[in-house]
């Protein structure tokens, strides 16, 4: 097995996540967030399509907590999520708001 190299912007880190985990107390969304953004940045792609579970399985949260944190972190507008219907498997775009 190789081992990948992403890059996370210095942001995400020094800011983002004291932010996620030590005022927001949503541990759950920061995970999410980086997991997201660490299988985008290793595809090279801008969405990526996951379920709850995929997410879940990544990032070792439950289905709820999943389901917490993607709430969150659509009301922090730190990414966009689309469906085709309501049951569709959800199509995921991270922001990121401080490169504006």
């Amino acid at each position: 097995m190789s081992v990948k190299t992403v890059t996370v912007d210095r942001y995400v880190v020094d800011t983002l996540l004291g932010d996620l985990v030590g005022h927001d107390h949503r541990a759950s969304s920061f995970l999410v967030y980086l997991h997201l953004a660490t299988r985008l940045a290793a595809g090279r792609q801008r969405r990526v399509t996951a379920s709850y579970a995929d997410l879940g399985h990544g990032t070792g949260l439950s289905k709820s907590a999943v389901q917490a944190a993607v709430r969150n972190l659509k009301r922090r507008r730190l990414v966009r999520v689309e469906r085709t219907s309501s049951t569709a498997t959800p199509v995921y775009e991270v922001l990121r708001p401080w490169n504006r």
